[in-house]
Formats: structure tokens, sequence, C-alpha cells
């Protein structure tokens, strides 16, 4: 397998069957995406089993990649981040004991102080001050709390087009604001 070949081409051999396809992908993607899995997760063992679930659904979804509607790479990636949010809603759906000694009480962390956490995040911390509102809570409820649009639209009693518009104007701003 040429190590060199676009994603693409790798896709296509491992809808064939090509394992050494997928360990490819694995070698030249898998640092950047385990790196997804922890910023969603915040979990060594945890990013682990999202990265190696990611990697299962890869091996059984290939066929389904198209060129055509975007880019290998984020197709990718993609399926990275919706094996961290599963990991990340079934543990949401854990009942705490309430012993203080386990450690398991509920925390609700401000999101955003989280984000200003760490020193690589002042730009998009600068980049989400300069959105409203009420569209950076929509991202927020988005991208690090994994709600789905129909999930956030029915939180908020919003229409779903109106939020979907929203949140895709407040990502072409931050786009911006960070290139």
């Amino acid at each position: 397998m040429d190590h060199d070949a676009p994603l693409d081409t790798h896709l296509i051999a491992i809808a064939g069957g090509s394992r050494s396809a997928l360990r490819v992908i694995y070698d030249q993607e898998g640092t950047r995406l385990f790196g997804i899995a922890m910023a969603i997760l915040r979990d060594r063992p945890a990013a682990s089993d999202a990265v190696q679930s990611a990697f299962l659904r890869l091996w059984e979804r290939a066929a389904q990649f198209d060129p055509a509607r975007g880019n290998a790479q984020v197709w990718i990636a993609s399926i990275v981040r919706h094996a961290a949010l599963d990991i990340a809603r079934a543990r949401g759906r854990e009942q705490p004991t309430g012993d203080p000694a386990l450690g398991d009480q509920p925390v609700e962390p401000d999101v955003i102080e989280q984000l200003t956490a760490h020193e690589d995040s002042a730009r998009l911390r600068h980049c989400l001050a300069e959105l409203d509102g009420r569209t950076r809570s929509f991202i927020v409820l988005a991208f690090v709390h994994g709600l789905s649009h129909a999930q956030i639209a029915t939180r908020l009693d919003l229409p779903l087009g109106s939020l979907k518009t929203w949140i895709r104007r407040g990502l072409l701003s931050l786009k911006k604001c960070l290139s």
C-alpha cells in the first residue's frame, strides 16, 4: 500500500477489504484522531476506546465515503467525533451514587471556563467572545455538549431551520476569525 497516496485512495481500498490501507490511515491520522477524542472526553482510556470504535466503523462504512461530498480527512474525523460523543452520552446516563468518597458527584463546569483554561484556546476564546451570546450558546451545545440540531431546537423551542442557519453563520464567523 502506497503510504503517500491520498486518504480517498485508502478509503476505497478499505471498502475493498484492504487491512493494510486501514493501517496506513491509522499510522497517518491516529495521533490527530486521538487528539479529537481527547478534546471531547478528557480521558485517555475513553479516548482510546473512541478511536478504536471509530476505526471499526471506518472498516464497516468505508464504502459510504463519497469524495464528491467532502474531504476524506474531515469524514474520518467526524467518525471519531461521533464515537467520542457516543461514549460521552453513555457516561451521562450513568447514575451517580452521591457518595463524595467516590468522586461521582455530578458537576456542571462552565464550558467557556474549560476552554479558557488552556493557553492554546486564546484565539478561540476571543473568536467565541465576538459572537452574540445566543449563537455562542448554540455552538457550545452542538460541539461541546454533542447535542444534535434537532435536540437543541426542541430544548430551546426554536424552529430547526432557523437554528441551523444561526449555527452555520456562527461557524462561518468563527472560521473567518480563526483564519
